[in-house]
């Protein structure tokens, strides 16, 4: 005959107890119940999200970064406000998707009111619509409450550039007699006559140039760039930044560690130890130049990448083009990038105006 734990019903064997009464001796009860995480708590569920957003997204380290931050401290506040039900014995547990709701979102983001500017929310916001849309496709929330929110408004600056004279001077201050300047001359070339982000300068590689033949004579070449996603694109480098950077690439073994003699086999813009130069450095040594060279020491690598697009749309090349050059997903992306200048809104006027045709023809 069967004893009465070998007849215990299937919810009783896995330790929960039956409408019955208490379980057994040695059965898992409530109190020995998983962590939180493993049933599906909002932690688990932004763990989840931004592993999707690196992996299947392909979305570049800096957003994945900042949506860690951003959903993080929405969890931390739901934690600390006690938005979590209650559940067995008054033991609060992690916070779940389903807490995320209109009500909690509002108080939030009235906390944040005080001390972060519109940009800073409305990013926040954007990051909150984004893992419940997720959520919400798994069917593991219902509806996406943060649709309900309104978005702050952000005032947009124009994008800061240089125009053409204070560009060219902020290209010739580098030293071109030691292998730091020509470095940096070749840096400064790339990023201007390239509009490389500065991820996408630090990230070449040798092997990411490649040389051909100029058809009148000379060398010509071409960078194969890895931007934002993991995306590729091809970027024609002008003749100035084909000389610059030839004339760094013939003394750039000279950069080796003064000790080790260790140098990256394969980055193309190397520090005096040998090893591939990083953003911070990159930024500090263009506002070192632009403070030389054009007196603005606020000048930003992402600066040159506005004025690559600006001085190419004053010559008169078509926006897309210049946003396949700059690799944006989105063309309103390169119209704010490539501000237009007066002088060419003035060309645009003269060229296409009747009253202005009406006057040059009289």
């Amino acid at each position: 005959m069967r004893t009465r734990r070998e007849r215990r019903r299937p919810e009783e064997a896995q330790g929960i107890q039956g409408s019955g009464g208490a379980g057994e001796a040695g059965e898992k009860t409530v109190e020995d119940a998983p962590p939180p995480a493993a049933r599906g708590s909002l932690e688990g569920a932004i763990a989840r999200f931004l592993a999707h957003l690196q992996g299947e997204k392909r979305a570049s380290p800096n957003t994945v970064a900042a949506y860690r931050r951003d959903l993080e401290q929405l969890a931390r506040f739901a934690r600390e406000r006690g938005f979590a039900r209650e559940r067995v014995k008054e033991r609060a547990e992690a916070p779940t998707p389903a807490d995320v709701d209109v009500l909690l979102l509002r108080s939030w983001l009235g906390t944040l009111a005080r001390t972060h500017a519109p940009a800073s929310i409305a990013r926040k916001i954007a990051a909150v619509r984004a893992l419940l849309k997720y959520l919400e496709r798994l069917g593991e929330v219902t509806k996406n409450a943060a649709t309900a929110l309104q978005l702050p408004k952000v005032r947009r600056p124009m994008p800061t550039f240089l125009n053409v004279d204070a560009a060219a001077e902020v290209m010739e201050i580098p030293d071109e007699d030691s292998p730091e300047g020509l470095r940096d001359r070749a840096m400064l070339e790339t990023l201007y006559g390239a509009g490389l982000r500065v991820s996408e300068l630090c990230g070449l590689d040798l092997r990411n140039v490649t040389w051909h033949a100029a058809p009148g004579g000379g060398r010509e070449a071409t960078l194969r760039v890895i931007g934002k996603g993991d995306k590729e694109r091809l970027v024609p480098l002008g003749q100035k930044a084909v000389a610059a950077v030839r004339a760094y690439l013939a003394r750039r073994d000279e950069l080796r560690h003064p000790q080790t003699g260790a140098l990256d086999p394969q980055a193309v813009f190397v520090s005096r130890r040998g090893v591939r130069l990083g953003p911070r450095w990159v930024q500090k040594l263009v506002q070192r130049y632009g403070a030389l060279g054009a007196g603005r020491g606020d000048l930003h690598p992402h600066a040159l990448r506005h004025t690559c697009a600006t001085h190419l749309l004053d010559g008169g090349a078509d926006l897309r083009a210049i946003q396949k050059l700059l690799g944006h997903a989105s063309l309103s992306t390169t119209q704010r990038y490539a501000h237009v200048s007066v002088d060419h809104l003035i060309r645009v006027y003269d060229q296409a105006h009747p009253l202005a045709k009406q006057r040059r023809a009289g």
